[in-house]
């Protein structure tokens, strides 16, 4: 059977032991970080043998590319892509050229992805940029109006599914208004929820037919002022699910972040007890993963099949021309960030 939890591995190949514990307890996927990127050949070794631990051709295989500061693929052995903010800028003069331009950077992405044996991108970003927010998303982010974010993050998402990665989309219901950034404590959003349903929510309710989501270690204290949103089944249930709409996967952030104050293991329960349908864990040791995975129940044949349907299983549904798409990409950049 397989376990509701995104696993990750310390180094550039799977040690001895991770085989073992991965093959006694089977992760429903792994996640990668720069540690785990050195080259494609060897980026490709090692998600074939994350393949074979599970005997899984299909096996959802995660990674954080978005272009700019978020990268887990960079140079010298992969070309460097610009931050979300570069195409709101571009927006700002011509709408369809940096449509074009998102569309042609996802695909680039991506192809360097299912290269290297990755079928799952966490991308796009959803949430809005605001002043005074604290700038863990800051150019991350497409924009300051719904609108604008709806019209690029949509065109990156469709052409990342063209080419064959599933997207994720992130972090829902909204990080933008963040004040402390989540992975060093728990931020708090006190803004009333009417307000929130016509700004923050908007993006991930226009785009709530893409099949994966990730949530937002936030609490939004008008919806329930104890639990941030990855463990409240009062945000999963009322808001992600019914006001939002979102039907697919339901990702949680890094259950080893610290506005999370529990152990990896009881973070991972609380996040699928309160509706979350995968728990991520990142950044743990052996021992770390063991208890996770220990933690949790097995899916159910039923729910396994029906995770496992909204992720694309075809890598090679739109074969495109790299060298060619990457120096249109060029011109563009070009032509307006001079």
């Amino acid at each position: 059977m397989v376990l509701p939890v995104i696993s990750d591995v310390e180094g550039l190949e799977m040690s001895a032991d991770e085989k073992a514990l991965f093959k006694e307890h089977k992760p429903f996927g792994f996640i990668l970080f720069k540690r785990n990127c050195d080259n494609q050949k060897q980026l490709k070794k090692l998600t074939d043998q994350m393949r074979d631990v599970v005997d899984d051709k299909d096996v959802p295989i995660l990674v954080d590319q978005e272009g700019g500061r978020v990268a887990r693929l960079g140079p010298p052995s992969w070309k460097k892509y610009p931050a979300a903010q570069t195409y709101s800028d571009i927006y700002e003069l011509n709408p369809d050229m940096a449509i074009k331009a998102v569309k042609i950077h996802a695909m680039l992405m991506a192809d360097d992805l299912l290269k290297s044996g990755i079928n799952v991108d966490c991308y796009p970003v959803l949430d809005i940029l605001f002043d005074g927010a604290d700038k863990v998303i800051g150019d991350r982010s497409f924009g300051r109006t719904p609108e604008k974010i709806i019209a690029l993050a949509g065109a990156g998402a469709e052409a990342m599914m063209a080419v064959g990665v599933t997207p994720i989309i992130k972090h829902i219901p909204g990080h933008g208004r963040a004040d402390v950034d989540s992975h060093l404590s728990l931020p708090i959003v006190d803004t009333k929820i009417d307000e929130l349903k016509e700004t923050d929510f908007l993006p991930f309710k226009s785009l709530n037919k893409l099949p994966c989501a990730m949530t937002a270690h936030v609490i939004y204290s008008d919806i329930d002022k104890i639990n941030c949103a990855t463990i409240s089944k009062k945000v999963i249930t009322e808001i992600i699910r019914e006001e939002i709409n979102f039907k697919g996967v339901l990702f949680s952030d890094d259950i080893t972040m610290k506005a999370l104050n529990k152990t990896a293991a009881d973070n991972a329960k609380d996040a699928l007890n309160a509706g979350c349908d995968l728990a991520l864990h990142c950044n743990g040791s052996l021992n770390d993963r063991r208890a996770v995975l220990n933690a949790t129940d097995d899916l159910n044949d039923e729910e396994y099949q029906r995770l496992k349907s909204y992720f694309i299983k075809d890598a090679s549904i739109k074969a495109i021309d790299h060298q060619q798409l990457y120096g249109q990409l060029q011109e563009i950049l070009t032509d307006y960030q001079s």
